[in-house]
């Protein structure tokens, strides 16, 4: 894989991030189902619940970057997040309500040392400059989506088949097997790169005041995360509003095999579709950049609300049919819509990942990784919250919200690349 011209440290990264999101993936999958047919919380509650767990799994970010910064490095980090949340999992596994909310607890406070650290790593591994670090990035985004897809196919029959324990088990096992990847390649494949926390010499720049430069440059992080929480805030009923959808709205039956299609399945279409379609996109980047054709960062990500926003133009489409019909509609429409939702992601979430590091200063990196998926902590509160309002209004209503906020935002960034590009000086 070398010969495609990637550091070998990109792979070690992408199975150690395959194997956490399976994890990660894994127990969201169940997590819905657990909650109103085991826990037996109504609607509103485990759509809140939902809500504040997912939101905080990407708040806590910005303090695992911060100590990695400044104390610990990013690899320490890794390792002691991994362990945090194998424990967390393996909790789950506990059919009690204490060790529930104690195990959410684990998986959070461990998300927040492993996840901003090692998407920080994988930006280390190229030099500024370097064309092919967007293309890198996405294709560590697959390594989160091959986790992601087999996860729900796992973990998720055996939970709704076998036993809830089985599948929340299953994914600390997973997380497992990631931790242990980790631990014998890293020496190998990634040197001291997040060995240490980050120390520049003062006469290297060290310890002095951002330049205007690079305040603007700053600012763009914190301007596209604004425009990145209306993306997320939709993309994210995945888990929970579409979930329901599946459950209750859908045609879940293969006719010609007369088998029942399960509802945590559904989770799997997106990851299957981004390690389908990531590495068209990674030579897409990689291929524009050099021949001077890449579109703007803020274009790229324009693109992606704008997918995201006719994805729930088809969502409204079959939830209008249900209403009128009173009948479960076609899979066929979910499929539709996970594909548009997979083409919107791939434009903007990778994309992002890749520009933090290239925009972020050396001595902040993490932290403002940190600050990168803080957008996507607010992003899962709002969606969760707006996911408990799902049976307390018409669904076609339900799915008009998310189309617009994606549909406005997406015009709105797409009217702003300009001028926040010229904030960038220069980084494409």
């Amino acid at each position: 894989m070398e010969k495609q011209g990637h550091p070998k440290g990109l792979y070690l990264l992408f199975a150690v991030e395959a194997w956490e999101r399976f994890s990660y993936y894994g127990m969201r999958a169940l997590l819905v189902l657990y909650m109103t047919k085991f826990l037996l919380f109504d609607t509103e509650k485990a759509g809140s619940v939902y809500g504040w767990y997912t939101g905080l799994v990407y708040m806590t970010p910005l303090i695992g970057g911060y100590l990695a910064d400044r104390y610990f490095g990013a690899r320490r980090c890794i390792l002691a997040g991994g362990l945090l949340m194998a424990l967390g999992q393996f909790a789950l596994a506990v059919p009690s309500l204490p060790f529930f909310y104690a195990a959410l607890g684990l998986l959070i406070v461990g998300n927040g040392f492993f996840k901003p650290n090692i998407s920080t790593i994988v930006g280390k591994l190229y030099e500024p400059g370097d064309p092919r670090r967007d293309g890198g990035f996405t294709i560590f985004y697959m390594g989160i989506n091959l986790g992601a897809f087999f996860s729900p196919l796992i973990c998720g029959t055996l939970g709704e088949l076998y036993g809830w324990q089985y599948g929340f088990a299953s994914a600390g096992v997973g997380m497992l097997a990631g931790l242990l990847i980790y631990h014998f390649g890293a020496k190998k494949l990634l040197g001291d790169k997040g060995l240490r926390p980050v120390h520049i010499p003062k006469e290297q720049g060290g310890n002095q005041p951002l330049t205007r430069e690079e305040k603007q440059r700053v600012a763009v992080i914190f301007i596209l995360s604004f425009f990145v929480l209306f993306f997320w805030a939709a993309f994210e009923q995945a888990g929970s509003s579409l979930t329901l959808f599946a459950d209750r709205s859908t045609d879940r039956m293969i006719p010609i095999i007369n088998w029942e299609f399960p509802t945590s399945w559904f989770q799997a279409v997106n990851p299957l579709l981004i390690f389908i379609l990531a590495p068209l996109f990674s030579k897409l980047w990689i291929s524009l950049a050099r021949s001077g054709r890449e579109p703007l960062t803020p274009n790229k990500m324009a693109a992606g609300l704008g997918l995201l926003a006719i994805g729930f133009v088809v969502m409204i489409m079959a939830a209008a049919l249900y209403e009128q019909t009173g009948s479960a509609v076609s899979i066929l429409w979910l499929l539709v819509v996970y594909l548009l939702h997979t083409l919107g992601e791939l434009c903007l979430s990778p994309v992002g990942l890749s520009m933090v590091t290239k925009l972020a200063p050396a001595t902040f990196a993490s932290l403002l990784m940190g600050c990168w998926f803080l957008s996507s902590a607010l992003a899962n509160l709002v969606g969760g919250i707006f996911a408990g309002n799902y049976d307390s209004m018409s669904l076609t209503t339900f799915f008009m919200i998310p189309t617009a906020t994606a549909g406005v935002s997406a015009l709105l960034l797409y009217l702003l690349s300009k001028p926040i590009s010229r904030w960038m000086h220069g980084v494409r």
